[in-house]
């Protein structure tokens, strides 16, 4: 059957099955959810591309519907015809009867327009998702609603609703329960080739490699799958863990449990536990662009770890599949670290897909990290700023440490002088905030801009930086934070010593270079050679200090062979339609000599 690529599906359990029963009641009357998700039988989720979160349902032999996550209104269930179909004779909102003379050219791919609605349940408005009707009440498409329910009683003129499904015929529903016994004993066979192939990459990397082994474990599913393979190989190797110091209880808990039950060493490695905090002193929320806590709380402890536990290397068998991402996508199946000297990955699960990994897991009779029960589809740290909306809303619910951490968010953004919407709808994932989620968040009347003067900061510029450098598409970044926010238009024309500048006031950032400053202070560099980032990270440091902390002594101007710098107001002024960037001007400078020292890597 065509789900949506790539294909990566996973069990749909008690909660997620819950969910879309309780948000298809809502929609469509009470009932529905289960008329449409009747129990006993196998159900998958296959996750589709969006904004935020959305999941296809799969059962039956055929996708159902999406669940999608919308900001500001939350989860909407959008039916395909196996759906609609399921909901004859139960649905009690949410339906529109067509015209007999409309029917036939809806079935050919037409929208349906006010004058062939011949009647709208109460409370239908603009942008509800419905399923359209014919007389009989034979379900023949679904779509979104384009008027309210009084204007296609109307009848006037317009599209009442923009059909995205519509059909006579669909798949019959399976007669019978099925559970996921009869799935594992169905695809015995597929799972046992799986698993043979695995086994022997483990054992044939082991011989290649003259080194001791690892299954490196992060509580996840995957890595479970992955102890469960070198098991299977017959290696009895230890298992290593880094707590972060962000993990769920309950995943600590599972590490533990894990180990004891098969019986193997556990060495875990702790970030100090006032790194995060320090981190988040100094640079502000960790985001999707600005992931300094992956340096401070998770590679650190890795490479202290490594170092200590295994100094003349040693080969890390990790849970990396190729359908969780597209950077993962394009890695080998067995690699050198060069984060961590000596340390080579290799992934025997690499070409699976989550069904395969929870197939094995279910045929072993594993218990799995209780996160996954409760919604979520994959563990990692609490507040992890790659998290959906969707996926924070989930653990706002089930654990009280993200009270805590929105607590802190709050606190920060009211530093900064924003609102606690910033805090409170996801705004604080991405210092560069994307165009796409501010125009969502703005059809939704949700407001993230500043709402008064920023509070009082350090007056002595420093830049702090996360230890190191971490790959990224260009090669290699580094992350970093000035001690107070930057007058950024007064910064982007300074930085007109490094190069050409590109500003955007209202998102407030600039960037030159591969570099973007923030006007909160953060700094995000990237550049192919680490060497190469770590001179270019500091000729901007020095650049913005000149920019912040000149003092009008006119020495640049004068090494201005253009004409291209004047003294205004006490400071200096770039007139970029005249600078050619050669730099000449930014030292000898007394702000840089006297203001900030270098910072170290």
């Amino acid at each position: 059957m065509e789900i949506t690529p790539p294909g990566d599906a996973r069990p749909a359990f008690s909660h997620d099955i819950e969910l879309a029963r309780r948000t298809l009641d809502a929609q469509f009357g009470e009932g529905v959810g289960a008329a449409v998700l009747p129990d006993g039988h196998v159900t998958v989720l296959n996750k589709a591309p969006a904004l935020d979160r959305m999941d296809e349902i799969i059962a039956d032999g055929a996708v159902l519907g999406t669940m999608r996550y919308d900001v500001g209104r939350g989860w909407t269930f959008i039916p395909r015809m196996q759906a609609a179909r399921a909901m004859e004779g139960v649905a009690s909102r949410g339906r529109v009867v067509a015209d007999d003379g409309a029917i036939p050219f809806i079935l050919k791919g037409s929208n349906l327009l006010a004058p062939g609605v011949v009647g709208a349940d109460p409370g239908i408005k603009p942008g509800d998702e419905i399923v359209i009707l014919d007389r009989q009440g034979k379900a023949i498409a679904a779509g979104r609603s384009r008027m309210s329910t009084e204007e296609m009683s109307a009848r006037g003129r317009g599209m009442a609703v923009k059909v995205r499904w519509a059909g006579e015929e669909v798949l019959p529903t399976t007669p019978r329960k099925a559970t996921w016994e009869e799935v594992i004993e169905a695809n015995r066979t597929e799972i046992e080739r799986k698993v043979s192939e695995a086994v022997r990459f483990i054992q044939r990397v082991v011989k290649e490699h003259d080194l001791p082994a690892m299954v490196s474990f992060s509580g996840g599913k995957d890595s479970l799958a992955t102890l469960l393979l070198v098991k299977k190989a017959g290696l009895d190797i230890p298992i290593f863990f880094i707590d972060t110091g962000l993990e769920f209880p309950e995943t600590v808990q599972h590490v533990k449990d894990v180990a004891a039950r098969h019986g193997a060493r556990l060495i875990v490695e702790q970030a100090p536990r006032e790194a995060f905090q320090e981190g988040l002193r100094v640079f502000g929320p960790p985001g999707r662009d600005y992931r300094w806590c992956c340096k401070t709380n998770k590679l650190g402890p890795t490479v202290r770890a490594v170092m200590k536990h295994y100094p003349e290397g040693v080969l890390s068998f990790i849970g990396q599949r190729r359908y969780e991402s597209e950077a993962r996508a394009s890695k080998p199946r067995v690699w050198n670290n060069p984060w961590t000297p000596g340390q080579v990955g290799a992934s025997p699960i690499q070409n699976w897909t989550s069904l395969h990994v929870w197939v094995l897991i279910m045929s072993e009779g594993e218990d799995a990290n209780p996160w996954y029960e409760r919604g979520l589809d994959r563990i990692g740290c609490f507040l992890c700023p790659a998290s959906d909306l969707a996926e924070l809303e989930l653990v706002k619910e089930g654990s009280p440490l993200y009270g805590d951490w929105l607590e802190a968010l709050r606190s920060y953004a009211r530093s900064k002088g924003l609102p606690d919407e910033w805090a409170e709808h996801g705004a604080w994932r991405w210092r560069k905030i994307p165009q796409s989620y501010r125009q969502e968040l703005e059809s939704a009347g949700i407001a993230i801009e500043r709402i008064d003067d920023k509070a009082a900061e350090p007056t002595a510029l420093r830049l702090a930086l996360a230890k190191g450098v971490s790959p990224c598409t260009m090669g290699f970044s580094i992350e970093g934070a000035f001690s107070r926010s930057l007058d950024l238009e007064r910064v982007a024309n300074v930085l007109n010593i490094i190069g050409p500048v590109e500003l955007n006031v209202e998102e407030g950032w600039c960037a030159v270079e591969h570099v973007t400053l923030f006007e909160e202070g953060a700094l995000v560099a990237k550049d192919p050679d680490p060497e190469a980032l770590k001179e270019k990270v500091e000729r901007i440091r020095r650049a913005v200090v000149k920019a912040e902390e000149c003092v009008g002594c006119g020495v640049c101007v004068a090494r201005c062979c253009e004409g291209a710098l004047r003294i205004e107001l006490g400071k200096i002024v770039i007139d970029d339609s005249v600078c050619i960037h050669c730099g000449r001007c930014a030292e000898p400078c007394p702000a840089v000599t006297f203001g900030d020292s270098a910072f170290d890597f």
